[in-house]
């Protein structure tokens, strides 16, 4: 008999790549809300679609959902931070 010693259903390793994702995710949605959210906004946007497999169903549509929102939460305070303090001058 014959193991599959390193081999993985395509299911499986789906799923895994799906859920790390997630994580990843929903990490840089939660942190980007308190530092780097210009940055960290879009990751957590890419990475909750990767999660979701591209599409709204599949994947890990909790968690994977949440930081594709997050992302664009964070993504929009950064722009509005950004241009508010661009027209008062006060930028840096």
């Amino acid at each position: 008999m014959m193991s599959s010693f390193g081999h993985s259903r395509r299911t499986g390793a789906a799923r895994s790549d799906a859920s790390g994702m997630a994580v990843a995710g929903l990490v840089c949605g939660i942190v980007g809300l308190f530092v780097l959210s210009i940055v960290l906004g879009p990751l957590a946007i890419v990475f909750g679609w990767l999660a979701m497999g591209r599409r709204w169903s599949g994947g890990r549509p909790g968690m994977a959902t949440a930081a594709f929102v997050l992302g664009w939460i964070d993504t929009v305070l950064a722009v509005i931070w950004l241009s508010t303090a661009a027209t008062t001058g006060m930028l840096f």
